[in-house]
């Protein structure tokens, strides 16, 4: 079975993606995107001890090295 972009299974032949799609607007099943997995919470966790780690000045630079790229186009 496929999996969506935030790795959800889908039906792989229209017939079945069509009855998904019925079954989500009336409420038979649920597509709840929102929903946080695992990984997520893992990676939000790990991101904020990284960010508990670092120095002032490390946050700074960091910081001036993601704003170069932003405005680099």
């Amino acid at each position: 079975m496929p999996k969506g972009p935030q790795g959800q299974r889908r039906p792989a032949d229209t017939v079945s993606a069509a009855i998904m799609v019925a079954r989500i607007a009336t409420g038979e099943e649920s597509d709840s995107p929102a929903a946080k997995t695992a990984r997520i919470k893992s990676g939000l966790a790990g991101a904020k001890a990284r960010s508990e780690s670092l120095t002032p000045a490390q946050r700074a630079e960091i910081a001036k090295k993601a704003a170069k790229e932003r405005w680099r186009k």
